[in-house]
């Protein structure tokens, strides 16, 4: 909870020479805030601005509409109301009075967008009380990304589930090809979604589940009216992830992928091994360095990057490393990336990510390999399962 970790924060505040941490929540702006904050519950509407401070020393202040005046009553500290307009401007201006240095969820031009949440306006009434305005990234990252102990547990279970559960469905697979039963990738799609609740298990979205050209784009999803025909000789990708419904477990989420014969073509067998190369040189960086030594989201993509640009892949590898991991399958830390954005931030105790670079070549096939790192504080670890070490062979 938030509230028994404010002087925790007010003493990350003073060690980043801060003055406040600023949430600024409006119906969904910032996932962030609203999960710090307590709002992320569906029965909380946000329909009006509410605003919260926590002070780099003393209690927090809030501002809140007449209409919702008890939507941060669960958090400390005395609070403000507003209805008109003008009566906002003028608390508002009270609110952020004396503190010119503020963290919010802001990232300068706009560099990591999951952190950059703050909308251009409340910025403009910052700046017009006299606010310099900071990132709350690092802090975000270690407050709103941190793992417990009970937490990576539910993590280690999910992997296990989708490790076990990834087999099953190649194995179905490869029965249906076997006895020359047909099977489409809806068909796995559903066995997926199906094995998932007889664990115990839930998903915000459907897995992907990519056959020859689909498994190509990185964001392929079949559905009853898309969906392909899987068949002797194809390219497979299936990718799942998911979480025990408990509230605040945590996601895990893997990517494997196999040929429906008896052996891979020599294209895909090169291409595979290139991407299982960048798998492995990233995990190796961070197990090399971490927790001895510093790492940062970019440099992990560099290092699996590197190995896909030596062999002459680089164009078709057309995604970051990897995401953070939390209670939503795209966390709010680090993330394995210096393509998209140049993540800096650090690699934190008690956060986890995928690993899961990919070779992507349009209307043919698409190799992807993801695994799960979770960090404790005194080693990385794979969770789930050792990686995927070579393409399976669905036929005999």
């Amino acid at each position: 909870m938030l509230a028994e970790r404010i002087s925790e924060i007010q003493s990350a505040l003073a060690e980043a020479g801060a003055d406040g941490w600023f949430f600024a929540c409006f119906q969904k702006n910032d996932p962030i805030g609203l999960d710090l904050l307590g709002l992320n519950d569906d029965s909380k509407l946000v329909t009006r601005r509410c605003y919260y401070l926590i002070p780099r020393q003393g209690e927090p202040r809030k501002l809140v509409h007449g209409l919702e005046p008890a939507m941060l009553d669960h958090l400390p500290g005395p609070k403000a109301v507003y209805t008109t307009w003008a009566k906002h401007r003028e608390e508002f201006t009270r609110l952020v009075s004396g503190f010119p240095k503020l963290m919010a969820q802001y990232s300068p031009n706009n560099e990591l967008p999951s952190v950059s949440r703050l909308d251009a306006g409340t910025a403009d009434l910052l700046r017009a009380a006299g606010v310099t305005l900071l990132s709350s990234a690092d802090l975000a990252q270690r407050f709103a990304a941190t793992w417990s102990a009970e937490q990576l547990e539910t993590h280690r279970r999910a992997n296990v589930h989708l490790h076990r559960i990834a087999l099953e469905a190649f194995a179905k697979v490869s029965e249906a090809l076997r006895v020359g039963a047909p099977i489409d990738e809806y068909a796995v799609q559903r066995f997926i979604l199906n094995a998932f609740d007889q664990a115990g298990l839930w998903t915000e979205s459907d897995p992907i589940i990519g056959v020859n050209a689909n498994s190509a784009d990185p964001h392929y999803q079949p559905g009853p009216d898309r969906s392909e025909p899987i068949r002797k000789g194809d390219f497979l990708l299936v990718d799942l992830w998911a979480k025990e419904k408990t509230a605040g477990s945590i996601y895990a989420d893997i990517t494997w992928v196999g040929v429906c014969a008896a052996a891979p073509t020599d294209k895909q067998q090169e291409v595979y091994d290139v991407v299982a190369g960048a798998r492995d040189a990233a995990w190796e960086l961070v197990r090399g360095r971490y927790p001895h030594q510093p790492v940062r989201g970019f440099e992990v993509d560099d290092a699996a990057r590197g190995v896909i640009e030596k062999a002459g892949y680089g164009q078709y590898f057309i995604h970051r490393t990897g995401h953070s991991i939390g209670t939503s399958d795209h966390g709010q830390g680090a993330n394995m990336d210096n393509l998209e954005t140049h993540d800096t931030r650090l690699l934190l105790p008690m956060t986890g990510f995928s690993i899961e670079p990919g070779i992507y070549l349009t209307g043919d096939f698409g190799v992807r390999s993801e695994i799960n790192v979770a960090l404790t504080p005194e080693a990385p670890e794979i969770t789930g399962a050792e990686p995927q070490r070579e393409l399976l062979r669905l036929l005999a």
